[in-house]
């Protein structure tokens, strides 16, 4: 649906994102990115018992170690072409290191230290259209004062300026 219902206020419509070729594989790869990676980062960072947390960041740790194995084979998530897919990862990929590490304890993997996870983020970042959508200090800003349970004085953590990690040269089209 969010491939071609939207067309019409789309800049670029013709963008195929869910091409019928490569729905499988781009399925197949959801359907381990989401429980264990999008949504993995709130199963820890939300945990209320040290054993959810446990599993929850024994999900994410797997999963994020099977994305690096797989982007330092092949270019995207789900093949040699930028689908749906690598957007869902990118956008919890790009928030990874300075909220998630801080504040959900996803602190066991780093972006910023996994060298083609980082590389493919750079490629997304740097792609047409992404990077002026991609606002980290109003992302910090939210997560750090949305949740008082979580951070009860709202004290926003300085971080390690990602978004200029995001800026230099990647490594992808070698691929």
């Amino acid at each position: 649906m969010f491939n071609s219902e939207f067309n019409e206020f789309a800049k670029n419509p013709k963008l195929d994102l869910y091409p019928e070729g490569n729905r499988e594989a781009i399925d197949q790869v959801n359907e381990w990115i989401y429980p264990n990676i999008n949504n993995g980062v709130y199963r820890c960072g939300f945990a209320t018992s040290q054993e959810a947390y446990n599993g929850a960041v024994a999900d994410l740790s797997k999963a994020m170690d099977r994305v690096e194995s797989i982007l330092e084979k092949q270019r995207f998530i789900a093949g040699d072409n930028m689908t749906e897919a690598d957007i869902r990862l990118f956008v919890t990929l790009f928030r990874f290191d300075e909220v998630y590490v801080v504040y959900f304890k996803t602190n066991t993997r780093s972006v910023r230290l996994s060298p083609a996870t980082l590389n493919f983020c750079r490629e997304i970042y740097q792609t047409a259209g992404i990077a002026e959508t991609c606002f980290m200090d109003q992302i910090k800003q939210h997560y750090f004062t949305s949740h008082p349970n979580l951070n009860r004085f709202s004290i926003i953590p300085e971080g390690n300026n990602f978004v200029e990690l995001m800026e230099a040269p990647h490594n992808r089209n070698e691929l």
